[in-house]
């Protein structure tokens, strides 16, 4: 963590709660992946966790693998390495809004401070196999690296129905509202009748 000491009580267990989602084996997965993607002009980093999140500090790395994904334009212009703080941070944040364009959800991408002061690693890997499984489902030619190593998303399964179909379907009673089939209340006894004198 950046600047901080050490987390005591509480801070501490949802620290550790949340240090425990990272997945070593995610990370080899995903540092192969990068490096296949980009070329060797990213080279690699040390194993482990901080090192893993030294590679990816800067934005370059993220910038490079963002941009080797979209076909034709490029969505980041200027990938420049920067010792300054808020440079590194606005170049995540780029990467993090090229993402989205490319078609991440919001739900999967992480904060710039997950990755940069190292809060939440898990987090920052979720969003790159939701990347990586983007690029394997859509696709277009631009993704390098075994396509088993991330999930394909679903595909649209649009059917047409004809109106006689769809007729047809009114008539049915599903089985979540249960039968009709011999509904009657033929010898149902509720106790005695009531007695009136």
């Amino acid at each position: 963590m950046a600047n901080k000491g050490p987390s005591y009580g509480m801070s501490r267990q949802v620290q550790d709660k949340i240090d425990s989602k990272y997945d070593p084996e995610l990370e080899q997965i995903l540092v192969e992946w990068i490096s296949r993607q980009c070329g060797s002009g990213v080279g690699r980093p040390e194993a482990g966790k901080m090192g893993f999140q030294g590679w990816l500090k800067d934005g370059c790395v993220l910038s490079e693998l963002i941009n080797s994904l979209f076909p034709g334009e490029k969505p980041i212009k200027k990938i420049q390495s920067s010792p300054m703080a808020f440079k590194q941070m606005e170049q995540i944040s780029q990467f993090l809004n090229a993402a989205e364009k490319y078609g991440v959800t919001k739900t999967d991408m992480f904060q710039t401070v997950d990755l940069w002061e190292g809060k939440d690693l898990a987090a920052v890997q979720r969003t790159l196999s939701a990347l990586g499984s983007l690029a394997v489902t859509k696709e277009e030619g631009t993704y390098s690296g075994d396509p088993n190593w991330f999930f394909k998303k679903a595909q649209e399964n649009k059917r047409d129905f004809s109106d006689e179909q769809l007729k047809a379907g009114k008539s049915v009673i599903g089985l979540q509202m249960g039968s009709n089939k011999g509904a009657s209340q033929e010898g149902m006894s509720y106790g005695r009748p009531r007695q009136i004198l």
